[in-house]
């Protein structure tokens, strides 16, 4: 008697390597691939993320045949009604360790339960799962480094060897499937290419033409390109972190190791929000919660010229403004912005945590918020808050000949080299429109250090 099951894709949006697939193909003789289309997700998503997932599910279709059936509505309806349409008498799912995903995922269990349907999860967008790993005693790692040992004495396995062969693929035909999206209008064209095929390209060519290689020495420097720019496909599990982690392992040089340093920071922060959710929307040291913070309308206001890159300080501004021509940003200069605007602006941390998640292609909630808050130092493994980033001698540092500055502030193409990252300095007939500083670094460094003062001791 042949057997049928639902593979329900979320953040693993792939083929190759993907071990819910190959646990779908040992429960079931054809496999039904589902996306659900969920507004609580979609909404606060960002018009630059809906529309790279749009496109990731258009791909993973054509490798499908057109076999990939989309749906909107709760995945906790839609599920249970689409296997009893089918007869499917299991459905098939990565983890989703999110403080949403767990919530709803308990749901369905609960509903497919209901109709004498089994829920298996099966491996997680991450090489470790998050919560798997503890200290001896049980509790969960709030420093990185010692996290990092752990993760790698771990391990994980090797890659799954799936694809569209690993299983035969129910017709989505008569289900009441959705036509794909064609993208989303108000996304800027600068994404990159989705998919599955469009990251292991990006990948290899990242490899073989030396970046990977130089990575330890050039992925602080936003005005070159040495970075992977591998994050939005790892954000919707174009690829796994297991693929790159093989790749990872055959190569002895500093490169490699200083990006398998980066994935593991990825599930790090996986693994704090895993065991403390409400760190997503709250500062996981609870003394931040006295910090003083302006709010109010100036404090909108300043906000407002910090998300348009209208600050006066280069770095701040080219960082901003890349992150609205492109829906990314280097990481070096993310940490840059947020430390301005938490410490030179005294402004909430999660208010720029959530101009990220609206604008960035890769926005992943546990990187995005505890980044924020590493920034703010009112994190797990923050930095010291008495750290302020002075933004002129950041740009100076990593951006010396000032490329990266003038290619987002065309204000500043005038000003040769490093005298764009100190325009105030030169004629003002070189750059007349560019905004002079919007505060003075030295004092609001004092006055965030003052602030700090008041709540540094429990």
């Amino acid at each position: 008697m042949s057997s049928s099951a639902i593979l329900w894709f979320r953040r693993d949006l792939r083929l190759y390597d993907h071990a819910a697939l190959l646990a779908a193909a040992r429960r079931a003789d054809s496999v039904l691939a589902v996306f659900v289309l969920d507004d609580n997700l979609l909404r606060p998503a960002g018009a630059n993320r809906r529309h790279f997932l749009y496109g990731c599910l258009r791909e993973l279709d054509e490798r499908l045949g057109g076999a990939l059936l989309i749906r909107r509505g709760d995945p906790a309806e839609v599920l249970p009604e689409l296997a009893e349409r089918v007869g499917a008498a299991s459905v098939h799912a990565s983890a989703d360790t999110n403080p949403y995903g767990s919530r709803r995922d308990e749901r369905v269990r609960a509903a497919l339960e209901e109709r004498g349907i089994d829920w298996e999860v099966t491996g997680s967008p991450y090489a470790v799962t998050p919560g798997r790993i503890t200290k001896a005693d049980g509790t969960p790692y709030r420093v990185f480094t010692p996290f990092r040992r752990a993760w790698s004495e771990h391990g994980w396995p090797a890659p799954a060897e799936t694809g569209v062969d690993t299983v035969d693929w129910l017709p989505s035909d008569g289900l009441g499937g959705l036509p794909l999206p064609d993208g989303d209008p108000e996304a800027t064209p600068e994404l990159p290419p989705p998919g599955e095929s469009a990251a292991l390209r990006r990948w290899h060519e990242f490899v073989e033409s030396g970046g990977l290689a130089e990575y330890h020495s050039r992925r602080d420097r936003p005005d070159t390109a040495g970075t992977s720019r591998m994050s939005a496909y790892l954000r919707w599990g174009c690829v796994h972190p297991r693929t790159l982690l093989r790749e990872l392992s055959r190569l002895d040089h500093h490169g490699a190791g200083s990006y398998r340093n980066e994935l593991a920071f990825r599930e790090f922060y996986a693994d704090v929000l895993w065991n403390r959710p409400d760190s997503a929307r709250h500062n996981f040291d609870p003394r931040f919660d006295r910090m003083p913070l302006d709010t109010g309308a100036e404090a909108s206001t300043l906000f407002d010229v910090w998300c348009e890159g209208r600050t006066g300080f280069p770095v701040v501004d080219a960082g901003m403004r890349q992150l609205l021509h492109e829906g990314w940003m280097h990481n070096r200069v993310r940490m840059i912005v947020a430390s301005f605007l938490v410490k030179d602006l005294h402004l909430p941390w999660w208010w720029g945590a959530r101009h990220f998640m609206r604008h960035l292609v890769d926005g992943d909630l546990a990187s995005n918020q505890h980044g924020w808050q590493w920034a703010a130092g009112s994190g797990t493994d923050a930095a010291p808050y008495f750290r302020v980033f002075n933004p002129t001698t950041q740009g100076e540092k990593f951006d010396p000949s000032g490329e990266y500055v003038r290619r987002y502030v065309p204000e500043l193409r005038g000003l040769a080299g490093a005298r764009a990252h100190r325009p105030w300095r030169s004629d003002a007939s070189l750059a007349p429109d560019y905004p002079a500083p919007l505060v003075d670094h030295a004092h609001e460094r004092q006055e965030a250090l003052a602030r700090y003062e008041r709540i540094k001791n429990p």
